[in-house]
């Protein structure tokens, strides 16, 4: 059997409104996903299926309950997560953007420009490491942050409904796609939420 590699316990995420209202975003969440297993949770808008992916990031923390991530706790850089939206910086190139979270875990100039490089390359973006966001088609700029979500060697790869605002033809691309990195790089990283 797998060993675990995410542990969600008792789980419960309650905000209050500007108006001083409680709303119980999640309840009592308990599940474990192992090492290399692909989860995907599925439900109707607003159930809390972002938050519950924001808490795992370490981008939120949780009301009651607990997450383990290898069996630390988690914090933000244990898990990289992939939006709905592209997130993307417009003022930097291809390379640039991939390059943003490695910047942040102060990794020298020389080695992030070479791992960029290296995940370019991965997703198939050879030839537009200097283009700007806006001159590179929906389905590219997810490209870009798939690569940049994988450049810094997340232990677990989270994506939030990542492929929802494109078009039917490109998302069935992308999702080929993402699958066609997974089974290249799984030796890699445990993506285990999706």
């Amino acid at each position: 059997m797998s060993s675990i590699k995410v542990t969600v316990e008792d789980l419960s995420k309650t905000y209050i409104t500007k108006d001083g209202k409680s709303v119980e975003a999640l309840k009592d969440i308990t599940f474990h996903v192992a090492k290399q297993e692909l989860l995907c949770i599925v439900g109707p808008n607003g159930c809390g299926k972002t938050t519950l992916l924001r808490l795992i990031a370490g981008l939120e923390t949780p009301t009651k309950g607990k997450i383990l991530i290898d069996k630390g706790e988690t914090k933000p850089g244990k898990a990289a997560l992939i939006f709905q939206e592209f997130s993307l910086f417009p003022w930097r190139t291809v390379v640039e953007n991939i390059k943003f979270g490695l910047e942040t875990q102060k990794v020298s100039e020389q080695e992030s420009r070479k791992i960029a490089e290296n995940y370019v390359k991965l997703v198939e973006l050879d030839g537009f490491e200097q283009s700007y966001p806006h001159e590179l088609s929906e389905g590219m700029k997810q490209k870009v942050a798939i690569a940049r979500a994988l450049a810094v060697n997340p232990p677990v790869l989270l994506l939030d409904e990542p492929f929802a605002f494109l078009d039917a033809q490109t998302r069935n691309q992308m999702q080929d796609e993402l699958l066609r990195i997974w089974e290249q790089e799984q030796k890699n990283y445990d993506f285990c939420v999706a």
